[in-house]
């Protein structure tokens, strides 16, 4: 069975648990935030400061979702992205907090990553303000 995270609007994906196994799998912060539609406290993960080459991934299932040359200091306390790798991550309208916003999570999972700005930097133009807690960092060549 696959794990809904919205079932009223029919979203599924292919790597599906239950609550309690999300709860079993992940720290309460993460998941409030991969769950639970949660965001981290701004300046608070240690991922502002990677600078390593390697992959950021999904902390909720493993799925790779920005590689580190896509990583940038936006400056917003957030570790950010001017591009995800292509088909890893998928956005939705987020209404919350009285606000229209653009939504990403994982395609993989459907757990939430942060949401997306037109505000970012050459070649996309685009800010992928990621909480940190929703993000695993693989150095490359491990």
């Amino acid at each position: 069975m696959l794990f809904k995270r919205d079932p009223a609007a029919g979203e599924t994906f292919p790597v599906a648990k239950t609550e309690a196994e999300w709860r079993a799998a992940l720290s309460p912060e993460a998941f409030r935030v991969l769950r639970e539609h949660g965001t981290e406290r701004p300046g608070t993960s240690p991922l502002n400061a990677e600078k390593r080459p390697g992959t950021f991934a999904c902390a909720g299932c493993g799925a790779p979702l920005f590689d580190a040359a896509a990583k940038y200091e936006s400056g917003t306390g957030w570790p950010s992205f001017f591009a995800p790798i292509e088909g890893a991550v998928a956005t939705r309208t987020d209404r919350s907090f009285f606000m229209t916003r653009t939504e990403v999570h994982c395609a993989a999972c459907g757990g939430h990553l942060g949401h997306v700005f037109p505000d970012g930097p050459a070649p996309t133009g685009q800010r992928f303000c990621m909480n940190g807690v929703s993000l695993a960092f693989r150095p490359a060549g491990d």
